[in-house]
């Protein structure tokens, strides 16, 4: 007999959850999340899982509630004596906690990978994390998926005439040059140093962009401070024309103002955290058929290295 499949989802992610269940073709599980006066909330399966493989789709941007929520649904659907449960964790937060950078602070990424297993999930999908290694965290199978291969068609029709691929800082370097090699074209770097998280006290740029169509390319953009300032940094150097695209719009603090008033003509991202409001230079591509069609693999025991087409250098 054949494993029965629900897909469900927490309350931050239920707009691609949404679209997700509808590429798969099946409908979105039923959820009622019970909130109490002092702010503690309880969510609960509004049908039988029992035996069933479960996806749960949620991604752990702030606030942790969006966390804690998940952890309790995994809790919940093992105590219900699910057959397995996947957690579908489109943006993997506190992912840049990723290692002791100074004394005496966390590791975040690992302790979200212990929570998680300790509350009992089997398997994990997400997408284009802050560092490779956070895979490693994890004594489980992870599946890492890159939304390059949703960008890159894009940026293709695009067909801008003298193309280059930046990064807006060194850490970024061995993506953006996958992005350059496989688009076959040049590849400029930005050096910058910080003063403190999410400022910057000095840019550099490495590389000519006289004259060429830029794109930068990063996983997130967080207050929009380094992408704002390379685009108008390369706009001086003479490049023709300055684009973002990143995986994950977390877009905190002011910058919605700073992309809207930078020389950035375009900025693509995809949908793997909700826009808190529109922008017309904003272009929004969906993940949700990459996440259906893997869903679909995993549970029918299938590969999924079709998917890594356009990432085998990353």
């Amino acid at each position: 007999m054949a494993t029965v499949v629900n897909i469900f989802s927490g309350q931050a992610s239920r707009y691609l959850a949404e679209k997700i269940a509808a590429s798969y073709g099946k409908k979105l599980g039923q959820v009622k999340v019970s909130h109490f006066s002092d702010g503690e909330f309880q969510p609960s399966f509004e049908e039988t899982v029992r035996g069933n493989e479960l996806f749960i789709i949620q991604s752990t941007f702030a606030p942790a509630d969006n966390l804690l929520e998940l952890l309790l649904m995994i809790d919940a659907a093992k105590r219900a004596s699910a057959k397995s449960i996947v957690a579908v964790i489109p943006y993997y937060g506190f992912a840049r906690q990723d290692r002791k950078d100074k004394p005496r602070v966390s590791i975040g990424a690992k302790l979200i990978a212990n929570l998680l297993t300790a509350a009992g999930v089997n398997r994990i999908i997400t997408m284009d994390l802050h560092s490779d290694q956070i895979q490693g965290f994890f004594d489980l199978p992870v599946d890492h998926m890159y939304a390059s291969s949703i960008i890159i068609p894009y940026l293709q029709k695009l067909n801008l005439p003298r193309l280059a691929i930046a990064s807006p800082d060194t850490g970024g370097t061995k993506r953006a040059a996958a992005y350059a090699k496989f688009l076959n074209c040049d590849l400029v770097i930005c050096f910058k140093q910080r003063e403190k998280a999410n400022v910057i006290k000095e840019m550099t740029l490495i590389g000519d962009v006289t004259g060429k169509d830029i794109i930068i390319i990063d996983d997130i953009i967080d207050t929009g401070g380094t992408i704002t300032k390379a685009a108008q940094m390369m706009m001086d150097e003479g490049a023709a024309s300055v684009r973002c695209a990143c995986t994950h719009p977390i877009l905190s603090g002011a910058a919605f103002d700073l992309l809207e008033n930078s020389p950035l003509c375009e900025v693509i991202v995809t949908d793997t955290i909700p826009l808190k409001k529109p922008l017309d230079k904003i272009t929004v591509l969906t993940t949700a058929d990459l996440f259906a069609d893997v869903i679909g693999r995993v549970h029918n025991y299938e590969s999924i290295s079709s998917h890594f087409e356009f990432t085998t250098l990353l």
